[in-house]
């Protein structure tokens, strides 16, 4: 077994990478970029090696760096976590050359499989079956319109080199193709520095489901069972679970064997996934395999009991598989909902900076840890992470904060902790997306498991909204912050050295008033009671219903845990001047606590509406400005593009939202934008 390796990644996977390595007793190197400087797999590794600027090209895709800090540091193999050089055929190479050894897959299999076109006709071969398409690289936009309609819209247009939901397009019409394979090229030549493009038909309604592979060196290869991931945004998975509540054994079983059969074919050692496009009949085509450990892996961890992480060290090291297919086990049901520095309320746009508060919900699993038995233990939570409260989230890497896992008896049992589990996760200083995932975990569809990848699209197609998010009991909240205010209450009362005559009092009749984005608050009557210490329980009555809070939330604290009714809730309240923000279930208000006549003069108040900034294109996002397209005295039609910025990877095009003509340019190609920072005026 080795005695140290080196992680050649950053974040949450290194960090995870480095759990298992500490269980089996192998020191750890880590490498990481300027901006990574204080970053967690820094600390956590037992040495570090700076690579280079913050840019990844410049550091975390050099491979020639990353094998001399192998060397450096005597590291006698190294694990590429996933994205990144991970399914880089050269550097799995490169590593064997050097006389070291590349946790992964060997560099032929990463070749036959790493390539999408040359996938397609091996798994053909392999008997696996496919989807219909050109899997010939593409020259130029027009061979593409012309070859989607040969196949018959809609297409997917994919980079051969891609992954992560970069340079891939799906098109229903000649426009679509041709922007699209324009698109893809410029993205997977910028990501990958590949730019061959290749058609395939597009599934409607369709289910993404992957396999989990592992092989070893002496031929023998097993398939973990599936993970379902058709709950995606643009292409971006954003919750998976483990099974998948669509498919039946004999297609489990149908997917399983055809994985292993391909996984055969290219001499696979490592863990691997291959993923499936599957129709409403449960007809199944492969897609592609990603030759690396998935982001997604937790979930078939907690439902196989193993270590995949381990065993792609234990096959690199030699070792056979320590089980058979028919030892693979299927316990309970798991889930993992990526929690990535994004606002869903701002079109999901990237959301850098520091993060201020950092508080992840009370973990029961650990990684690298034996997986409790969800039979006896009930399972658990896990949380999977490479940040720290203080930490910077940079703009340079993708947007991934961490993974929330959950381990449940059932699917309902998994989805009722996942959504506790959201309700704990305290965040602040940067904006997150757990107010979506909440939405996602409460639609009736989701909890009934009818879903295909068009999901999101579909019940969200025109953006995420705070009124998007379902909540069976709103007033919930108001008498949280009701129970909350009154505490503060208590709190002044007690102060000494008041003025006689003017003693802070506590009373029980409220006004708790809601805010409006416009001004429209409401007023919502309130009556807190105390039995003995306000400390222990109150009831708050609205109306007609009665809420008996007991939590213990405490002053400057954010996350609130207690009883309500006898049910258990988690819920997050914070104080905001005189305002006290409340969340639960994905649902946020903002409300005052006052007295009856203090409401009453709050009503006649005028409403300052914000400043008119309709005449600026204004950042919606912290990124680099990449390109302005457009002149001042230039006019531009509704559509037209008028500034390009670059945050997490991704490239972000802004529009023209209407006619009209540029007046002045108000910032220089090269500048790092913040949010809402005026880019261009109009006249």
């Amino acid at each position: 077994m080795f005695k140290k390796i080196l992680i050649a990644n950053r974040g949450e996977i290194a960090c995870r990478v480095m759990k298992t390595a500490k269980k089996m007793g192998i020191a750890t190197v880590a490498v990481y970029s300027e901006a990574d400087r204080d970053a967690l797999h820094v600390e956590l590794a037992d040495e570090a090696v700076l690579l280079g600027p913050a840019p990844s090209r410049e550091s975390y895709l050099v491979a020639d760096k990353i094998i001399a800090a192998a060397k450096k540091t005597g590291a006698q193999a190294i694990h590429p976590g996933y994205g990144f050089l991970s399914e880089n055929e050269d550097f799995a190479r490169r590593v064997e050359e050097e006389g070291l050894v590349f946790i992964g897959p060997k560099h032929y299999s990463i070749a036959a499989m790493g390539d999408k076109i040359a996938s397609k006709k091996l798994a053909k071969e392999a008997k696996v079956s496919t989807i219909p398409g050109w899997n010939e690289a593409i020259e130029g936009a027009e061979q593409a319109v012309k070859i989607a309609r040969d196949i018959g819209y809609p297409v997917m247009i994919k980079a051969s080199a891609g992954g992560g939901g970069k340079g891939l397009r799906v098109a229903y019409n000649d426009k679509e193709a041709s922007e699209g394979f324009v698109s893809c090229r410029n993205e997977a030549k910028a990501s990958f520095g590949d730019d061959r493009v290749f058609i395939e038909k597009f599934v409607e309604s369709p289910r993404h489901i992957e396999i989990q592979v592992l092989g070893d060196a002496h031929g023998n290869v097993v398939y973990l069972n599936e993970r379902e991931c058709s709950i995606q945004r643009r292409h971006q998975k954003v919750i998976e679970e483990a099974p998948s509540p669509f498919i039946s054994d004999a297609t489990r079983r149908a997917m399983g064997e055809q994985a292993v059969a391909l996984a055969k074919a290219v001499r696979y050692q490592s863990a691997g996934t291959v993923e499936f496009v599957v129709g409403k009949d449960q007809s199944f085509f492969f897609l592609e395999m990603n030759t690396r450990l998935q982001v997604e892996h937790p979930v078939t961890e907690c439902i196989t009991g193993i270590d995949l992480v381990e065993q792609m060290i234990r096959v690199a090291a030699g070792e056979k598989l320590p089980f058979a297919q028919a030892d693979i086990q299927r316990n309970g049901w798991a889930m993992e909902c990526r929690i990535n520095a994004e606002d869903p309320f701002r079109g999901f746009l990237p959301s850098t900076g520091r993060l201020v508060r950092y508080l992840p919900p009370p973990a029961t699993m650990q990684a690298g840890a034996p997986v409790p038995d969800v039979r006896t233990e009930g399972g658990g939570v896990r949380v999977d992470t490479g940040v720290y409260e203080g930490g910077e989230i940079p703009m340079y890497y993708d947007s991934m904060i961490a993974k929330l896992i959950v381990h449940g008896r059932t699917r309902e049992d998994a989805i009722a902790k996942m959504r506790e589990a959201l309700n704990g996760f305290v965040i602040r200083g940067i904006a997150s997306n757990i107010p979506f995932q909440a939405a996602l975990l409460a639609h009736p569809k989701f909890v009934a498991g009818d879903f295909n990848t068009g999901f999101i699209a579909e019940h969200y197609g025109q953006g995420f909204r705070a009124e998007d998010v379902p909540h069976d009991d709103p007033d919930f909240l108001v008498a949280l912050a009701a129970a909350a205010y009154r505490r503060y209450r208590e709190r002044a009362a007690g102060i000494s050295g008041q003025l006689e005559g003017h003693h802070a009092t506590i009373g029980r009749d409220y006004v708790v008033v809601v805010r409006g984005d416009q001004g429209e608050h409401r007023h919502v009557p309130v009556r807190v009671e105390v039995a003995g210490d306000a400390t222990v329980t109150m009831t708050v009555t609205i109306g007609e219903r009665e809420y008996a809070i007991t939590h213990d939330w405490h002053f400057g604290g954010i996350r609130a845990q207690g009883l309500c009714n006898e049910r258990r809730f988690t819920a997050q309240v914070e104080r905001h001047g005189l305002w006290l923000r409340v969340e639960h279930n994905g649902r946020r208000i903002e409300a005052q606590v006052m007295s009856a006549r203090a409401a009453e003069l709050l009503r006649v108040m005028p409403f300052k509406a914000p400043a008119d900034m309709s005449r600026f294109l204004l950042s919606p996002m912290p990124g680099l400005l990449v390109n302005i397209t457009v002149k001042p005295g230039q006019a531009v039609q509704a559509g037209e593009r008028l500034a390009v910025i670059e945050a997490m990877k991704m490239e972000n095009i802004l529009t023209a939202v209407q006619d009209g003509t540029v007046k002045e340019v108000l910032a220089k190609t090269g500048e790092s934008l913040a949010v809402d920072q005026p880019i261009l005026s109009f006249a």
